[in-house]
């Protein structure tokens, strides 16, 4: 499979399917691109699917440099993915980390994006005490690789549990560069988003719920799906309800370009 180089950073990529939409789909944090591997015969039969491991997960690079890891890096990771397929637009979406990451880069570049798959994500936090405690809890994670190693993600959900990585230290300089937050940036824009969205969620997924129902409400006409009986890994837990609602959603949408 192809890597691409990012100024020294090689990130891993799959594409599948060779003719429609793009879609680009980027997995959680401590998951990789195998996460999708449910999803990958239903998106490619008419559109080409890109996967990818984020930098520091996976069969992409860790640099030990930790100004490498950001949300800034991230997002230009994606519209460099995209470069590389010679995609102007695609589809952008993501579980959890990558779902954030994906609002993030409609933010900047709104213009790319044909429409948006959120799930089980949140939007980040207005409230500086709340984002607080987010990064406190982000941090301990990282301190938590870096003393246990990769053997941490045998406690996790699904998408985690079956991850394979080359480094507990990558992860670890991850958790402290993206999935911290710096702002509200990404829940501020959401009233702000034009590309046709669905919100999607594991009805057993506690901690998401709320942040999706708000989601749904803030995205103009953004559509929402509970996928009953799935958790965090909403693809992963219930596979063929997951995929019945992408693909329903997927199938309404009007062609890249129209």
């Amino acid at each position: 499979m192809p890597k691409l180089n990012r100024d020294g950073v090689s990130l891993y990529y799959e594409v599948h399917g060779d003719h429609g939409p793009v879609v680009l789909l980027t997995h959680g944090y401590s998951a990789t691109s195998q996460m999708w591997a449910g999803q990958i015969e239903a998106v490619s039969k008419d559109r080409r699917l890109i996967t990818w491991d984020m930098r520091g997960h996976g069969q992409s690079d860790s640099p030990e440099d930790p100004t490498l890891y950001s949300e800034a890096h991230t997002v230009a990771d994606m519209a460099a993915l995209l470069d590389e397929v010679a995609a102007e637009q695609a589809i952008v979406g993501g579980l959890s980390l990558g779902g954030y990451m994906s609002l993030a880069f409609n933010r900047l570049h709104p213009d790319r994006v044909a429409a948006l798959l959120i799930i089980d994500t949140g939007p980040g936090y207005r409230n500086d005490e709340a984002r607080a405690g987010w990064n406190k809890t982000s941090l301990r994670t990282a301190e938590r690789y870096e003393t246990e190693g990769l053997g941490l993600l045998s406690g996790g959900s699904a998408e985690r549990r079956t991850a394979k990585h080359s480094s507990a230290q990558g992860l670890a300089l991850a958790a402290r560069g993206m999935l911290t937050q710096r702002d509200a940036g990404v829940i501020t824009s959401l009233p702000d988003i034009k590309a046709p969205s669905i919100v999607i969620v594991g009805s057993e997924d506690t901690p998401f719920l709320a942040a999706s129902d708000y989601m749904a409400a803030k995205i103009p006409g953004a559509q929402k799906a509970v996928i009953e009986g799935a958790g965090h890994a909403a693809n992963i837990d219930r596979p063929e309800a997951f995929n019945a609602a992408m693909m329903a959603f997927l199938s309404g949408l009007a062609p890249v370009g129209s």
